[in-house]
């Protein structure tokens, strides 16, 4: 249960990110480059997410390589919108993003993944 949970939040992750690159938004501010920030977090976070559930660092690699091609699908994609365009810094916010997430994973931060599954385990019992 715990695990679908958590799979369907992370495709929902994944369809944020999809909307969010091609959707004509924006966010008035006085930083320069201030959404480099914003595709760093959006991956960062994705990868941590899924890295929750996969930790053998085969399917790692597997889902870090998805989430970079995603990045650059984006960038490509608002290419074919009016109102955005692709930028290779964003791509590189996006690579990084992937890059953080993947150190900042399980084990060295605790999953919440597994201590939901295993409270959620005890509940059932």
């Amino acid at each position: 249960m715990i695990r679908h949970i958590w799979l369907a939040a992370g495709w929902l992750l994944i369809i944020a990110i999809v909307y969010l690159s091609l959707a004509t938004l924006t966010l008035p501010t006085d930083v320069p480059q201030s959404d480099k920030l914003g595709h760093l977090l959006a991956y960062g976070v994705l990868m941590a997410w899924w890295s929750q559930l996969y930790v053998i660092d085969a399917r790692r690699w597997k889902l870090a390589l998805a989430f970079i091609v995603l990045g650059g699908s984006m960038e490509i994609a608002q290419g074919f919108t009016p109102n955005r365009y692709p930028e290779l810094l964003d791509l590189v916010a996006n690579t990084t993003g992937v890059l953080l997430g993947w150190l900042a994973a399980p084990p060295r931060i605790p999953s919440l993944y597994a201590r939901l599954a295993a409270a959620f385990s005890r509940a059932q019992s």
